[in-house]
């Protein structure tokens, strides 16, 4: 069996547009940055590589790019109306579909490559080539409903990359683990009335969608009881993660018995993260890489699939990435974390952290069969 892959391509970084400054609309009062954009922009996934190529990770791992999702793909999950007037808007120029997914002109074609990169990892891990394999994918995609891009999503590539691997491979039950830290409301819509993929979100209570993300929503139909929310309040930190992976995630895994595990895998619950308030460090990501695959392993025959969602601080995304990366691979070369001295004295005192996680006690209750 092959090394970790880890698929990406440069013309995924070449996604841009839209008149923003942060994540308000230019008008009015609101002045452009001097660095422009939204937050979401190429220099964390860029800095990530590059940190794998400077530590020498890169060297270790099976590097490729991969073919655009086709448009069979991208049918599988969104309506033709949508795909085309995203292609036509995209031919034209560029624009905006949604809420904050602007693009350039292009973009169709930029957003398919990275569902496409996800796409690839997925069949790779599903027909044996790898054992695991990780997808800078850029646009991201778990906000990204079937008909709606929201949150700087434009395509939904997990689960376009899960229904190829269901049509070209019979892939059975899959497991979606979420710990971006906002709610990956797209995925949960996608399959929120269907048994065969289970559904995982680990978010900041009341971040991003405000209105989604309740942990009664568990599901509808046949899909009820394959949805799980873990609303954390704000201030979770690396012991209450771990905490909430040991004490829901891995006994929904157990008991659900995936055929592969998918991690929406972002990076912004960190301590520095502009767009959340949460207290994760680089090794948080490195604990919850290690637990999930001690789940594959037993469940799954090691069958795990990261794709890169949300992380939005250029300057520590890419130590929380080598982290996760090295361990998927079970790497020796280690990256320390510049910023660790800071964020251990950051992590919730006595009383927050009792109170956390007690919270996760009763989440776990409640979510209980």
């Amino acid at each position: 069996m092959s090394r970790t892959g880890f698929f990406h391509d440069e013309r995924c970084f070449w996604h841009a547009g839209g008149n923003y400054a942060f994540t308000l609309p230019l008008g009015g009062f609101v002045q452009p940055l001097a660095a422009g954009g939204l937050p979401e922009n190429p220099e964390t996934k860029r800095r990530l590589k590059n940190l794998m190529e400077v530590s020498g990770l890169l060297a270790e791992l099976d590097v490729r790019s991969a073919q655009a999702a086709t448009r069979i793909d991208l049918e599988r999950v969104h309506p033709a109306a949508y795909l085309e007037q995203f292609k036509q808007m995209s031919d034209a120029g560029g624009g905006e579909l949604g809420l904050r997914t602007p693009f350039a002109k292009g973009g169709y074609e930029i957003a398919a490559l990275s569902a496409g990169l996800a796409k690839s990892a997925v069949e790779a891990v599903v027909t044996g080539e790898m054992r695991n394999a990780y997808a800078l994918s850029r646009p991201p995609g778990h906000h990204c409903l079937p008909d709606f891009p929201n949150g700087f999503c434009l395509l939904a590539n997990i689960a376009i990359a899960i229904e190829a691997a269901k049509a070209a491979h019979g892939l059975g039950r899959v497991a979606v683990i979420d710990w971006d830290v906002h709610h990956g409301n797209g995925t949960e819509a996608i399959y929120y009335d269907r048994d065969d993929v289970l559904t995982i979100s680990l978010h900041q209570e009341g971040n991003y969608p405000l209105d989604t993300g309740a942990i009664e929503d568990r599901g509808s139909g046949a899909g009820d009881g394959f949805n799980i929310n873990l609303p954390l309040p704000a201030g979770t930190g690396h012991r209450a993660y771990l905490a909430a992976m040991e004490k829901v995630v891995l006994p929904a895994l157990e008991r659900f018995q995936p055929d592969l595990i998918v991690v929406a895998c972002g990076f912004d619950a960190s301590a520095v993260d502009p767009l959340a308030r949460m207290l994760a460090t680089a090794d948080t990501f490195r604990q919850m890489t290690r637990q999930v695959m001690t789940a594959a392993d037993w469940l799954c025959d090691g069958r795990l699939v990261l794709v890169h969602e949300g992380g939005y601080s250029e300057a520590y995304v890419p130590f929380c990435g080598h982290a996760t990366i090295a361990t998927l691979a079970g790497s020796e070369i280690d990256v320390p974390d510049p910023l660790l001295p800071n964020l251990d004295v950051r992590q919730p005192g006595k009383a927050l952290d009792a109170f956390l996680m007690s919270e996760i006690d009763q989440m776990a209750a409640l979510l209980s069969p």
